[in-house]
């Protein structure tokens, strides 16, 4: 088994985890998702209201997990505003890809590349998930649900 190394929970990722935006939950939303991390117990729930052409306008978080689960939801929820339920599930796949060593680069969604030493813990590639996975099927549902 590979030891954590100290880099792994950086002052960046650390910083990110001190910065989540839009913490707490919406009243009303059109979709909520709870994801959750069985190996580190970690849980993050993502409520979103979509505008009229079906992009988040508004959204919730609530996240308990490891520094890096949190460092995860500060990125996505400091640029999800405005993104499509498809860009969420863009960010996500390439996110999962990149840490499954399946490409090279996380994709387009800024500040992603900072999880690149996670790489070769995949024990820690679920929490680091958790936010984008439940943000893009909150996405989707509310749009899905917007089209009914």
């Amino acid at each position: 088994m590979l030891a954590m190394p100290s880099a792994l929970y950086n002052r960046d990722i650390l910083r990110l985890a001190a910065s989540i935006p839009h913490l707490g939950r919406l009243a009303g939303p059109q979709a909520s998702v709870e994801k959750s991390s069985p190996v580190c117990g970690g849980r993050v729930v993502v409520d979103l209201n979509l505008d009229a052409r079906g992009r988040v306008a508004q959204l919730g978080q609530e996240v308990r997990a490891c520094a890096l689960g949190q460092a995860s939801a500060s990125l996505m929820g400091a640029h999800a505003i405005g993104r499509s339920a498809a860009e969420l599930a863009e960010a996500r796949d390439a996110l999962a890809a990149f840490l499954a060593g399946r490409r090279d680069d996380p994709g387009d969604w800024p500040g992603l590349a900072i999880f690149a030493d996670a790489r070769r813990f995949t024990a820690r590639h679920r929490s680091i998930l958790l936010a984008f996975e439940a943000a893009a099927e909150a996405a989707a549902r509310a749009a899905r649900a917007d089209a009914a």
